[in-house]
């Protein structure tokens, strides 16, 4: 698809250190054997996105490998410096696109059915959409930006904050997913494991 006519643009944060984790996240796999990045990437897609891109750091860079097509990876030169520069990172990558849908890897239980509901119910027309998924009523992701929000949120992310400041202060719509599973992000090894 050309990318100037991308409608919609998922982006999966898969840059940061894990530290609590053990290593990069990007490089997680389930108990299956499955990539966690491969798993987000199949949830956007079949959740409605036209182009995915996976934002990675030079030290997972190797992750880019698990990267399944068609999406793409970029790899964020500053992300050690926290969710904001990844995100910063991930937004310029994913434009041009009327909107973006943002998930982190670390959620690889998400279902497409959230992606497509918050893509469903977060306004129009598109450029204008801001929504962010709720889990009875606890916010979690994804989360969907329209194209006339992007340059505003960039100029407020900073240090290891993500979207949720700029989500609040302009009156994001909730669109509850608490139906469809249970919004959980991972912080801890578990029964994932890393690999290459």
């Amino acid at each position: 698809m050309d990318p100037a006519r991308v409608r919609l643009c998922g982006l999966v944060l898969a840059a940061g250190a894990g530290r609590r984790f053990g290593g990069p996240k990007a490089l997680a796999r389930g108990a299956d054997g499955t990539p966690w990045v491969a798993r987000a990437v199949d949830a956007l897609v079949k959740g409605g996105c036209d182009r995915v891109v996976v934002a990675l750091s030079p030290a997972s860079a190797a992750a880019a490998a698990l990267v399944p097509t068609p999406a793409t990876s970029v790899v964020v030169g500053d992300a050690a410096r926290g969710l904001a520069a990844t995100l910063r990172g991930a937004l310029a990558a994913a434009v041009p696109a009327d909107g973006v849908v943002i998930l982190p890897v670390d959620t690889p239980d998400v279902v497409p059915g959230a992606v497509r509901r918050v893509i469903a119910e977060g306004g129009r027309p598109l450029r204008q959409a801001l929504a962010q998924t709720v889990y009875r009523g606890r916010p979690g992701h994804p989360v969907l930006v329209g194209a006339d929000h992007v340059a505003a949120l960039r100029a407020t992310l900073r240090g290891d904050e993500g979207a949720r400041a700029y989500l609040r202060a302009a009156a994001a719509r909730q669109v509850e997913c608490g139906d469809l599973w249970s919004g959980d992000d991972i912080d801890e090894r578990g029964g994932a494991h890393l690999g290459s």
